[in-house]
């Protein structure tokens, strides 16, 4: 099933339009209102498994403050300023399909900005913050934006907003946090990366897809009653991502390097159109259906739009550099020191359900490498298990700082033939492991 649901997720820019015909041709011979009782159970499918792979800690993280308050401040004046006064020039008799515009856009980045920010290889931990910065802000000032702007035109439940979010954004953060945590203390951090971290980004897609189904079937009669409609609905949407495409190019490209520019176009141009859908279904009654259809259509422009950018950032920006180690690279490593013995290296393999870790000297430096199949020479050979470190032959390792070329990192590997490199930091300590596995993974989905 996971496979069946990766495929999905890579073929986004297929899947969508296709559902949406499934889901109005589905409201046409059918009674679509049963469907409504699925929203909340795709809504947490949607938003959960996004939650549970969020670094929250790199808010935390300085060295980006400009991108950073510069996408933040486009997300929450221009964008937000453009939908209202778009919504007001193309909706005039259809405020509902207004606030729908302007609920789009007021819930900034997605688990796709980080993913197209990768694809057009940005700058990914930039893309990361962005992505819970403006999640966290999109949270509080959606609910005074909506009566600020729409509240004069149209009923405006306050309380109704904020519940959904606290149940749609709030209660899978911190469920997502709190799974996120256990799984790395249960099943270690290398296990998390590698194994458990991938799985739940296409339970995500499955739940977009759920949503955007039932959001056409909801709507499927008044379409079809008024084809019409759905042109009235695009053209703005056209407009207004337009628009958002052309200000952050060209922000990015005149105010910051490469990498940034593209997670500032990543970071502004993509809506959680996820939470904009969840909120639209679950907090505006009947006229749910007609706010949410709006925000459905958004996703064909979206995911269509991402996708060829991503085909034309080489020539806008200018071609990426080299990649790095530091581009393929998980976060964290484990180490012994010399003195530890076999029995610790044992015991720390097994925990945390690794296959290697770092052997490090009384100055903290990586000495080299110490394996399963180091253990398993060592049993072989009778090796008393409080036997220190020091005694037993380690692995030896290429080193290289995060910055190195990948290609120079690939040349020192074949030159020794050893393939495990360690990333030192600018003090020469140990910081991550790159693998032979990692390398042909990054390989394999370029």
């Amino acid at each position: 099933m996971l496979n069946h649901l990766k495929k999905i997720q890579k073929h986004l820019i297929v899947v969508i339009p296709v559902v949406m015909i499934t889901g109005f041709l589905a409201g046409l011979v059918m009674n679509p209102a049963p469907l409504k009782q699925l929203i909340m159970p795709l809504t947490f499918l949607m938003v959960y498994p996004m939650m549970v792979n969020l670094q929250l800690k790199k808010v935390m993280e300085g060295g980006d403050f400009k991108v950073q308050l510069v996408t933040q401040l486009i997300n929450f004046t221009v964008i937000p300023l453009c939908a209202f006064l778009i919504g007001k020039l193309a909706f005039p008799e259809s405020p509902y399909a207004a606030l729908g515009l302007l609920l789009a856009s007021l819930l900034p980045t997605s688990g796709m900005t980080i993913s197209w920010t990768g694809m057009a290889r940005g700058n990914m931990a930039a893309a990361v913050k962005m992505t819970v910065f403006g999640l966290l802000i999109g949270s509080i000032l959606t609910p005074i934006y909506i009566k600020g702007l729409m509240g004069t035109v149209v009923e405006i439940p306050m309380a109704k907003i904020f519940k959904q979010i606290l149940i749609v954004v709030v209660l899978p953060l911190v469920m997502g946090n709190l799974t996120q945590r256990f799984m790395i203390k249960r099943y270690g951090m290398a296990h998390y990366q590698k194994d458990l971290k991938p799985i739940f980004p296409p339970f995500s897609t499955l739940g977009v897809v759920g949503i955007v189904f039932v959001a056409m079937a909801l709507k499927a009669q008044s379409i079809a009653s008024n084809p019409a409609q759905l042109i009235k609905l695009i053209i703005p949407l056209l407009v207004l991502y337009g628009l958002n495409f052309l200000l952050s190019t060209l922000v990015g490209k005149f105010f910051f390097n490469r990498g940034d520019a593209i997670a500032l176009v990543y970071g502004t141009v993509m809506r959680n159109l996820s939470i904009a859908l969840a909120i639209a279904m679950t907090a505006f009654g009947k006229e749910g259906s007609e706010i949410a259809l709006i925000i459905a259509l958004a996703y064909i422009i979206q995911v269509q739009s991402a996708a060829w950018y991503v085909k034309f950032t080489d020539r806008i920006f200018g071609p990426a550099p080299e990649p790095t180690v530091g581009n393929l690279m998980l976060e964290g490593v484990f180490s012994l020191h010399l003195s530890a013995t076999l029995k610790q290296a044992l015991h720390l393999l097994a925990e945390e359900h690794i296959h290697s870790f770092v052997v490090l000297n009384d100055h903290e430096k990586a000495t080299g490498m110490f394996s399963t199949a180091s253990i398993l020479d060592a049993l072989a050979d009778e090796t008393a298990q409080d036997t220190p470190l020091a005694n037993l032959p380690l692995e030896p390792v290429v080193f290289a700082g995060a910055k190195t070329p990948l290609k120079e990192a690939l040349g020192n590997m074949k030159r020794t033939h050893e393939y495990k490199v360690i990333i030192v930091d600018d003090h020469g300590s140990p910081s991550n492991v790159l693998t032979q596995e990692d390398i042909i993974q990054y390989m394999s989905e370029k």
